[in-house]
């Protein structure tokens, strides 16, 4: 299902919509601006007037009027195991071996038996052998040295780890707005 990018009218990402949420910000004249490719058109009734059919065309990224609800800069993403999958590229954090989302598990890097907490910066993504063999010590005490580091995704990355399904320019768009040293890059 394809979604629609929309973007406050300054160009940052507010969330994805369905094409019909997209054909109401159309119809109530709230698209201030459209970037991408037109992904579908919508055809309504005709003009008992001019006999002429409504129509409203969906661009893959629309940026909407008025100012955003939420400040996305207050936002800390949430976590999820697909989420965090795609932010360490299915790669184990120990073994560095590429694997199937299946083969995966969220590791705590300080366990919970330890103290350690459900955060960005406390978890990576282990292969179920390795997590299971580090078990409920830290990667010191297991002598399992990281591989990576962890870190807090930005808004931007964010946006390409809620949607598996994204069009080639809203990539092309989100990227270009990337950290330099995300790992989200090629």
């Amino acid at each position: 299902m394809v979604k629609v990018l929309k973007l406050s009218a300054q160009g940052l990402p507010q969330s994805w919509i369905s094409l019909e949420q997209a054909v109401l910000h159309y119809a109530a004249d709230q698209v201030r601006w459209e970037a991408g490719a037109r992904v579908a058109v919508f055809r309504g009734g005709h003009n008992a007037i001019t006999g002429q059919e409504s129509r409203i065309a969906v661009n893959s990224i629309i940026g909407t009027k008025g100012v955003p609800c939420i400040n996305p800069f207050n936002l800390r993403p949430g976590l999820t195991n697909s989420k965090l999958f795609a932010r360490d590229r299915n790669i184990c954090a120990y073994c560095c071996g590429h694997f199937e989302d299946e083969e995966l598990t969220r590791e705590h890097i300080v366990p919970f038996a330890q103290n350690g907490q459900d955060r960005w910066m406390n978890v990576v993504t282990a292969c179920r052998h390795c997590n299971h063999r580090k078990g409920n010590r830290t990667p010191e005490q297991a002598h399992m040295p990281l591989l990576y580091t962890p870190y807090v995704p930005s808004l931007w990355e964010d946006f390409i780890l809620r949607n598996r399904r994204i069009l080639t320019d809203q990539m092309e768009f989100l990227m270009a707005h990337l950290p330099k040293n995300s790992r989200l890059h090629g």
